[in-house]
């Protein structure tokens, strides 16, 4: 999608910049998942969320892109991503994949988690944090990879080592590029590819989001041209973070600790973005 376009090298300081817009889409994801509960709504998850941006002095990245209807993507149980928030409440055992992202001063954050709503089953707790730890081992990858590509094979590997065949990778969505744009080139595939991809540069930021299916990974989009469901019904998960590249390492941007805690257990020390 975004082979054409020219990859965006940020200096330190627009770098240092998109830790803003990184943390309000965290602490606005925090206020949704926290609200995500039996009985509530995802269009009222959307207005938590919004509420957070406004509170920070942010605008949402969502609402309007290609007329997109809200701030937030809310994708329960058999849909995979681009869902619209609805009045359906939520029920005990489902599964939603909440994305969302702030601009602030003209840079974008985009981040997504996936929430366990009430007692779930097994499977669903399984397949959550099979994604997120995917998308865990491809942040790692990419603190020492030479190439884009690296990150996707990362991910490819260690879902088909830890879970075999359990696990569909959905490969008609992948992550990409941000900056001054929500969705930038490259695209970083969640998957081995034979194309190796661009170099990884000090200056880049990535969106790494990995989204895994329960069953098949063939998907279709509804009427409103925005749902993306699995065909087969099974049930899907999305996890994604922004992570920044600059000479002395990297820094995930939507997680408020740069994602320490989490790269440390993987062998991986992250860098403050320095002046």
């Amino acid at each position: 999608m975004f082979g054409r376009r020219k990859i965006q090298y940020k200096t330190n300081q627009e770098l240092r910049a998109m830790v803003r817009a990184g943390v309000v889409t965290s602490q606005a994801l925090d206020a949704a998942v926290e609200a995500t509960v039996p009985g509530v709504t995802t269009a009222e998850l959307d207005r938590t969320f919004r509420d957070v941006l406004d509170r920070n002095g942010a605008t949402s990245n969502f609402l309007g892109y290609y007329g997109f209807p809200a701030t937030i993507c809310a994708s329960p149980n058999d849909v995979v991503v681009h869902g619209i928030p609805n009045d359906r409440p939520l029920e005990d055992g489902d599964i939603v994949s909440i994305d969302g992202g702030a601009i602030v001063d003209g840079w974008h954050g985009d981040s997504a988690r996936t929430v366990l709503v009430g007692e779930t089953s097994r499977q669903d707790a399984e397949l959550s944090e099979m994604t997120r730890a995917a998308m865990w081992r491809g942040i790692a990858a990419a603190a020492t990879s030479q190439r884009v590509g690296e990150i996707g094979a990362a991910i490819e590997s260690f879902v088909r080592k830890e879970a075999g065949g359990t696990y569909g990778i959905v490969e008609e969505y992948v992550g990409h590029g941000i900056g001054t744009e929500m969705h930038m080139a490259p695209d970083v595939p969640n998957y081995r590819t034979r194309d190796s991809g661009p170099r990884i540069k000090p200056g880049m930021a990535l969106a790494i989001e990995p989204m895994l299916v329960t069953g098949s990974t063939q998907t279709e989009v509804l009427d409103d041209d925005w749902t993306v469901k699995t065909v087969d019904g099974s049930h899907a998960s999305q996890w994604e973070h922004s992570v920044a590249f600059h000479r002395d390492g990297i820094w995930v941007l939507t997680a408020e600790d740069g994602g320490a805690n989490e790269l440390a257990a993987l062998g991986v020390t992250v860098a403050p973005i320095p002046d």
